[in-house]
């Protein structure tokens, strides 16, 4: 059992809970996930690192109530429990890998929209705490809908933050504000795009143009988070992948973004499920390939 030492709502449907996971907290990094049940019986729930404190022994995961489990999930309050709490899982950062020294001459542009605000924000902090300054635009529908202004402006080297329906500071979505940087003369390394996967699709046409190198985080068509249940096959660069196993981050400009899309849909009802079962074979599962995830 892991216990809830806060649980906050963000905005509407949006809540954020800080847990006591000693030993996820001790080897977590920005960019991997975890999976979180309620209770025994509950669906599993995989959802990316938000934050993660060592020495607390905590991790902060942040949640978007969408379904029957996330429903559940967002009436735990203070001193409650999560049956389960696995992890970390998928890879980290690509940056985690980097020379420190190499980071510090980039430039380097984060894109978050929406909920992708909470895997943004560890990755513009890790980069922040080993003195390497990042911009950030953050995207929210409206100003209610944005999360985590100020942790982000703590981090961030210049936060650009824009709404939909211009209730507060620009207007717009995420693309405008990347065009109207690269007019003002703005010039990146490398740019990583989180949030809605229309979002990314988007942006990732916007920086093939600017032949600007962009990482996309895959973990919105996740569900078993461990390879077995075929949710989260998708292309890239031609071949098939499993955000689970072999992300969640990803080459943006090698995605097939319109195939995952309508594979997602499908995905969603029985018929769908089986039907992709039958139509993709031995490619459907990632993982052991054999698991029976779909029953």
């Amino acid at each position: 059992m892991y216990e809830i030492l806060e649980a906050k709502e963000l905005a509407d449907s949006i809540y954020k809970f800080v847990v006591k996971a000693p030993r996820c907290a001790a080897s977590c990094e920005p960019g991997q996930f975890v999976i979180v049940r309620t209770h025994a019986d509950s669906e599993r729930i995989p959802l990316t690192v938000c934050d993660y404190n060592r020495e607390e022994g905590t991790v902060t995961i942040v949640v978007q109530v969408i379904g029957a489990s996330t429903f559940i999930m967002k009436t735990l309050k203070k001193g409650d429990f999560f049956h389960d709490f696995v992890g970390p899982l998928g890879r980290a950062s690509e940056f985690l890998e980097e020379e420190i020294d190499a980071l510090k001459n980039k430039k380097i542009l984060f894109v978050a929209g929406g909920l992708g605000t909470a895997p943004v924000y560890p990755q513009v902090k890790w980069l922040h705490e080993h003195g390497v300054d990042a911009d950030v635009i953050v995207g929210a529908k409206t100003k209610d809908m944005l999360i985590m202004e100020e942790e982000m402006r703590a981090v961030a080297g210049t936060l650009y933050i824009t709404t939909d329906d211009g209730s507060y500071e620009r207007s717009g979505m995420v693309t405008k504000v990347i065009e109207d940087l690269y007019a003002e003369g703005k010039k990146y390394d490398v740019c990583v795009a989180i949030g809605p996967m229309i979002m990314m699709k988007f942006v990732c046409l916007l920086t093939k143009k600017l032949d600007l190198h962009t990482i996309v985080s895959m973990n919105p068509i996740m569900v078993d988070g461990t390879g077995m249940c075929g949710a989260c096959r998708l292309t890239v660069d031609g071949q098939v992948k499993f955000a689970c196993v072999d992300g969640p981050e990803f080459d943006g400009h090698l995605v097939d973004f319109d195939e995952a899309m309508k594979r997602q849909q499908i995905y969603k009802t029985k018929e769908g499920r089986a039907y992709l079962k039958e139509k993709e074979g031995d490619t459907h599962h990632g993982g052991c390939g054999h698991c029976g995830g779909d029953e």
